[in-house]
């Protein structure tokens, strides 16, 4: 099973997938499909822990799993990450404590280290340079609450991420207002906030959709190579 929090994390990853097909679980997206000779789930659920370990129960109760990868998005924390590359984690630091995390098999170039997984979006420069002090090389929101339910199933967890943002960088917007109680962001209000600061904020939401279309084909690229 693939876990992400929103659908466009899979676009990279569906162009090496056939058969894929609809699955109607109660979580936001989820496909069947067939990924290097083996049926794979592929499932989204939207931003945050709680929302991610949703749709790993959801994946649990309908079928059997023989292993979870928590992928999608990350913000680099290490200034030598750039947009695009990759990250594996070897331990994901949360609230709760660490989670190890299994190695995929690969021939391809990545970063690998521990993975901040947090409650919110890192917004600032600041905020990344406080959990690399943590030790930290990367971060996100999902990886916490699918690393709990694959220890929970006893289930071999794997995490992939690939960089959009950087460890220098800070949004303008304020991501966590415009988080939803479904772990959607809410575009509108994101777009309508763009509208407003036009020459600041718009370019920012053009370079973000930028990045995020690189590193889903890039996440794609390196989990369609890898073996788990």
């Amino acid at each position: 099973m693939l876990a992400g929090a929103e659908a466009r994390e899979f676009s990279g990853v569906l162009k090496f997938c056939r058969n894929v097909k609809v699955v109607g679980w109660p979580v936001h997206w989820a496909r069947s499909a067939e990924m290097n000779g083996q049926e794979v789930w592929l499932v989204a659920n939207g931003a945050g822990a709680a929302r991610a370990a949703q749709a790993v129960e959801a994946a649990h109760a309908a079928v059997r799993l023989d292993l979870i990868c928590s992928m999608g998005f990350c913000g680099a924390l290490e200034n030598d990450m750039q947009v695009g590359d990759i990250f594996v984690a070897e331990r994901v630091q949360a609230r709760a404590g660490e989670f190890a995390a299994a190695q995929p098999r690969t021939a391809r170039a990545y970063h690998t280290g521990v993975l901040a997984s947090i409650d919110r979006v890192a917004q600032t420069a600041t905020e990344k340079a406080q959990l690399r002090r943590r030790g930290a090389s990367a971060v996100e929101m999902e990886a916490a609450g699918v690393a709990a339910k694959a220890a929970e199933f006893d289930l071999p967890f794997y995490c992939v991420r690939s960089v959009t943002d950087l460890a220098h960088e800070s949004f303008s917007f304020d991501f966590n207002a415009a988080l939803r109680s479904d772990g959607r962001f809410a575009t509108m209000q994101l777009i309508a906030a763009s509208c407003r600061r036009p020459l600041s904020l718009l370019p920012e939401l053009l370079r973000l959709g930028r990045r995020s279309y690189m590193a889903a084909r890039t996440l794609g690229e390196f989990l369609a190579d890898c073996r788990f």
